[in-house]
C-alpha cells in the first residue's frame, strides 16, 4: 500500500499551489512599505507619533499607569507598563506593519506610513467587509 500515491491532478495541484505562495511572496518583497513612523493609540485615539529614525523613550499614560516605550534602530517595543500578565513588554521589539497591543492598558501601537493611505488590497478588503 502506497502512503503518497498522486496521480497527475495531484502533482498539478501542488505546482499551482507552490506557484501562488511565491507569487504572493514576492509581491510582499516588491512592495514593501519601509514606514519610519510608529502611531500610538488610547482608547483608539492617537495620543502619539513617534519616528522610528529617533532612539529613544517615551512614556504614554495607559489605563493602568505609565507605559515605557523604548526605540531602537527602527524597533520599537513596550519596555515597562503596569498589567497582570505584562504580555506588552514579552513581546519585543516590532519593525514590520505588526501592531503592539496592549489590552490592560487600553493602548496600541501601529507602524504605519505618515499619510496613513491604506493600499489598494487593505483597502479593498475594509470595503468588501463593511458591505457584509
Amino acid at each position: 500500500m502506497d502512503l503518497i500515491s498522486m496521480n497527475k491532478y495531484d502533482k498539478r495541484l501542488i505546482i499551482i499551489v507552490l506557484l501562488f505562495v511565491l507569487v504572493l511572496l514576492s509581491l510582499k518583497l516588491v512592495f514593501k512599505s519601509d514606514s519610519n513612523y510608529a502611531y500610538v493609540y488610547y482608547k483608539n485615539k492617537v495620543i502619539l507619533e513617534i519616528d522610528l529614525r529617533i532612539n529613544r523613550e517615551y512614556k504614554v499614560d495607559g489605563y493602568n499607569g505609565e507605559v515605557l516605550i523604548e526605540v531602537k534602530d527602527k524597533k520599537i517595543r513596550v519596555e515597562k507598563e503596569n498589567s497582570p500578565l505584562h504580555i506588552c513588554s514579552k513581546q519585543g521589539y516590532v519593525s514590520d506593519n505588526t501592531p503592539i497591543v496592549c489590552l490592560p492598558n487600553k493602548i496600541i501601537i501601529k507602524i504605519e506610513n505618515k499619510n496613513n493611505n491604506l493600499d489598494a488590497i487593505t483597502n479593498w478588503g475594509v470595503i468588501w467587509i463593511q458591505k457584509r
